[in-house]
């Protein structure tokens, strides 16, 4: 037996690279990432790939071996020439990433010595750092001491995460579902209705809720809907605000919300995912105000701090009901309990098995401060103004009454002949074949309308005259077809 198990031995080395061997594979990684930051300025921002990526899963897994500059060139052919390129400053749809080269360190670190980050024991400075990051968050939105969260992959996972919990606290069970209400508005993000249905709570009353002439939910049809279900012997479960949606950028006005939420004893979660950084912006502070009230929150380091995607965050007032929602305890983990100085994220999360993912927001911050984020937040939002006033003085163009609130600008193009959906899709197609920039749609009163979302770190003033230039060279080739 001995002699069998040295021969699996000696073909598992294959596994532990050598010194000169880990160099290797090292070089050829780091010369192509370093040639790819080197043409990220010039690079597409999106490149339509016929074959939509489709060879990279020409060779066969497990049984192929290929050296690491083969492997390299199939990525560089496969991955990064197909579809969006979201390390581009170009990106403008969707909500952009981010992806700071120090996080790409942080992450390297993290891959490399593999520290479990789920239970104090384990490793308690993995723990300890990545509490403080919470608590670090948890002081910019204003919550009090007591208060916790989750490092979550992203926005989707940690609303889903936040309405559980919600569910939990309010001790609503199966019987008393249909008796419940939720209450949001047609902004809110989708993830929100996933996490509804997640946590099987599709049965509760939904009341979408009218919005201002901004897209802001309006308190007063919101205190009409709760107290007409009250009246009716619904009870009043869980409102849903919104910092930042994904569509055109509204904030709710949060205070207003809370007020209305405290007074009937809701659960008030507000999805802060896209907006929530800009609380970092002296002039947006009070444009946030009440969300230091709500019971959890949801904010995204892959979004307003320029993280690689993967790091979204949960936020919730007590930290019992946290705990309530996901602590429970299994004989194999028994030696944890007598070593526990901090709150164990697998005890305020679904999971258990946990990247160490807090490393790649705590390396920046260490390295650079606060002082650069909030910069690059601020010009993310002087970039979507400048572009808002650009489109609104070009001829033909349509665009919201009001300034945007953040960094999203939504508008279309109204031709003088045929219709305006139409061009404005001809309009899109165009800008995607040129690759220099990338933007999206969405759907605003049922109108096709196009949205630049300006929230890459990489975006600056001559990327959006570089989109003003797409869209204006668009625009007259498209008329000219007519």
């Amino acid at each position: 037996m001995r002699d069998i198990i040295r021969q699996w031995e000696k073909e598992a080395q294959a596994l532990e690279p050598s010194t000169s061997e880990r160099k290797g594979l090292r070089k050829q990684v780091i010369d192509y990432t370093e040639g790819f930051l080197e043409n990220i300025g010039t690079d597409r921002a999106f490149t339509k790939d016929p074959e939509k990526g489709k060879n990279i899963i020409a060779a066969q897994l497990g049984t192929e071996r290929q050296s690491i500059e083969e492997i390299v060139e199939k990525l560089a052919s496969e991955l990064d020439a197909s579809g969006i390129n979201p390390a581009s400053g170009g990106h403008l749809g969707y909500i952009p990433g981010g992806g700071i080269y120090a996080s790409s360190l942080a992450d390297y670190w993290a891959a490399i010595t593999n520290r479990y980050a789920g239970v104090f024991f384990a490793n308690p400075g993995a723990v300890r750092l990545e509490n403080k990051l919470l608590r670090w968050m948890a002081d910019l939105v204003g919550y009090p001491e007591g208060a916790h969260g989750n490092l979550t992959s992203g926005g989707s996972v940690a609303n889903m995460v936040s309405v559980i919990i919600a569910r939990e606290a309010f001790g609503l069970k199966v019987r008393k579902i249909p008796d419940a209400a939720i209450y949001l508005t047609k902004q809110a993000h989708h993830s929100i209705a996933k996490a509804i249905k997640a946590a099987a709570l599709e049965e509760c009353h939904i009341r979408y809720i009218a919005m201002d002439d901004q897209y802001r939910m309006d308190p007063l049809s919101l205190r009409i809907a709760v107290e007409k279900d009250v009246e009716a012997g619904i009870r009043p479960f869980l409102l849903v605000g919104s910092a930042g949606t994904t569509d055109v950028g509204a904030i709710d006005p949060l205070n207003d919300l809370a007020d209305i939420s405290e007074k009937y004893g809701m659960w008030f979660h507000i999805d802060a995912a896209y907006g929530g950084f800009f609380i970092l912006c002296d002039e947006k502070k009070d444009t946030f105000k009440g969300i230091e009230r709500s019971d959890s929150l949801v904010i995204d380091p892959h979004k307003g701090l320029f993280i690689p995607y993967g790091l979204g965050a949960c936020l919730v007032r007590k930290a019992d009901n946290m705990k309530k929602a996901f602590s429970f305890q299994a004989t194999y983990l028994q030696d944890i309990a007598a070593h526990q100085e901090e709150i164990n994220p697998m005890d305020v999360s679904p999971e258990m098995t946990k990247h160490f993912r807090g490393l790649r927001l705590w390396l920046p911050l260490m390295l650079y401060g606060i002082g650069p984020f909030k910069a690059c937040l601020e010009e993310k939002l002087l970039l979507a103004r400048y572009f808002y006033f650009k489109i609104k003085k070009t001829a033909g163009f349509e665009v919201a009454e009001h300034p945007p609130e953040l960094s999203v600008v939504t508008f279309r193009y109204v031709p003088d002949h045929g219709d305006a959906s139409t061009f404005n899709k001809a309009m899109l197609d165009y800008v995607h074949e040129d690759g220099r920039v990338f933007f999206s749609s969405t759907s605003i009163n049922g109108n096709f309308t196009l949205r630049l979302a300006i929230l890459s770190f990489r975006t600056h003033l001559k990327t959006i005259d570089l989109a003003v230039e797409v869209i204006e060279n668009a625009v007259f080739e498209l008329n000219k077809k007519q």
